[in-house]
């Protein structure tokens, strides 16, 4: 019996895995710290604005976000024109591949790097060419090599998910020197906001001074708004124009685009949660570190923690200690990471709580 066959590369494709949801018991506490989200929640003044929404669910959203669009370019100083809105940035990545790959193509991401990119890449029959990473950081000269006539798009996450790790603008903005010019530059900034180092840009000027680079953000991290999917890009305006030819005309709704408005507009709940995570970012590095394991720096709001690859001591027996305690990392087996756990910032509760348990496995209680 014949059937609907998918298109080439298609079945070669891993899915997407999250990181797993805990399963609340009885009487038992559970943290978790497997998804990268705020301990906070979103603004108040964001949640608000949802419920305002709620009184006109019959209308359709204004097709272009206008409202998040003219907030976006307010809060970071840019012309409205030149952004796009996005049922969160994984649907921008998922339309830029869509816009500018297609079979015999190749695109460029790293060793750890965000596993949306394959996914993208592969789905428009393009190759997905793996650049290696040096010390679980992006390497410009090894993504430079890794160019042939066939490239046609660089992923680049910086900070980078799953290993919290950045590349100067310097470094930035030698990759885009080096690339080809018809080769369009993806600057992934959805951790940006947690970032406090001076040689940092999250890519607004380079996008602002080239014609083939474009920044994508999220309002899911640091405005807390992951479940309601608001993303958007920064780009020049022949790839805002190319893009939204294929873009849903209602991708965003309208409660979303409200209260990504509000929660843009809430700096002081930004720059609560931009603090909180500052501060114990730093001191779970160092405790952990205490603990003999290993923890790569970070500039994000989670620490990716190594362990050894001796029987009972492993990332998964890690796993399974913590779990049982209510603390619910996340696994990395599929970033090529079997032997790391990435763990989210939390509550002062939850980080204690990850650290005592941290010290009761390493100890063997």
């Amino acid at each position: 019996m014949s059937r609907p066959v998918p298109n080439p590369g298609i079945l070669d494709i891993a899915p997407y895995t999250p990181g797993k949801s805990p399963v609340p018991e009885p009487g038992r506490k559970v943290f978790k710290l497997s998804a990268n989200e705020t301990p906070f929640g979103p603004s108040p003044k964001a949640i608000e604005a949802y419920k305002d929404a709620a009184a006109h669910l019959e209308d359709y959203p204004e097709g272009t976000s206008r409202v998040l669009r003219e907030a976006i370019g307010r809060a970071f100083g840019l012309d409205p024109n030149r952004i796009i809105c996005g049922a969160g940035s994984d649907e921008i990545l998922n339309l830029l591949a869509h816009t500018y790959l297609s079979q015999g193509d190749e695109a460029i991401s790293t060793t750890h790097g965000f596993l949306v990119y394959p996914i993208a890449t592969m789905a428009n029959g393009a190759k997905n060419v793996v650049a290696p990473e040096t010390e679980f950081t992006a390497d410009v000269d090894a993504i430079l090599k890794a160019v042939t006539p066939r490239t046609k798009m660089v992923w680049l996450a910086n900070p980078n998910n799953p290993t919290g790790t950045y590349l100067p603008f310097d470094e930035v903005k030698r990759l885009r020197a080096g690339l080809p010019s018809h080769v369009l530059l993806v600057l992934d900034a959805a951790y940006s906001d947690y970032v406090s180092r001076n040689d940092y840009e999250r890519g607004l000027e380079l996008v602002a001074t080239t014609e083939n680079t474009v920044m994508t953000h999220t309002f899911s991290k640091i405005h807390g708004l992951a479940a309601l999917r608001v993303g958007w890009m920064f780009g020049p305006e022949h790839i805002v124009d190319a893009v939204n030819r294929i873009r849903g005309p209602f991708n965003v709704s309208t409660p979303a685009m409200l209260a990504a408005v509000a929660a843009i507009e809430d700096t002081a709940h930004l720059e609560m949660s931009k603090a909180h995570t500052e501060k114990w970012r730093n001191w779970l590095t160092e405790e952990i570190g205490k603990l003999g394991l290993k923890v790569t720096p970070s500039v994000a709001n989670f620490v990716l923690i190594h362990f050894p690859a001796e029987k009972g001591k492993t990332a998964a027996d890690a796993d399974a200690f913590l779990t049982k305690r209510g603390l619910v990392l996340r696994a990395l087996n599929n970033y090529k990471l079997p032997h790391a756990l990435r763990m989210t910032i939390g509550t002062e509760e939850a980080n204690r709580l990850v650290v005592e348990g941290l010290r009761d496995f390493v100890g063997g209680k």
